[in-house]
């Protein structure tokens, strides 16, 4: 056995994970990024927050009009813009979100 084989072997154990993490980060980072150009006004959107919100206005290169509920206008950055909601998701928000009860709407107190 090379007495040069298990330093080499250690090396490529370390370095093949590091270069492909880098690979997955600078896909994602460039992913983020065509999503962020890309948005025009009537998008339905999720901030890395958590807001949903439709595009109103796109006015620069930097910020994102967004509308989080009827004429509540707010001035975003485009980088807080985690993903695009398609337009089968786009109605479906109210529906899963945890602050609405099936039902009538009546509330029951609970111990």
């Amino acid at each position: 056995m090379d007495p040069l084989f298990l330093p080499l072997l250690f090396i490529v154990v370390l370095a093949v994970p590091l270069i492909m993490n880098a690979r997955r980060q600078k896909r994602a980072i460039a992913d983020a990024q065509r999503l962020q150009s890309s948005l025009t006004n009537g998008d339905r959107v999720v901030t890395t927050s958590g807001l949903y919100a439709t595009v109103v206005g796109t006015t620069d290169e930097m910020t994102v009009d967004l509308e989080i509920a009827p004429g509540v206008r707010t001035r975003w950055l485009r980088a807080a813009i985690r993903e695009k909601l398609s337009d089968d998701r786009a109605g479906d928000d109210k529906a899963s979100s945890p602050l609405t009860s099936p039902g009538d709407g009546s509330r029951t107190n609970v111990p």
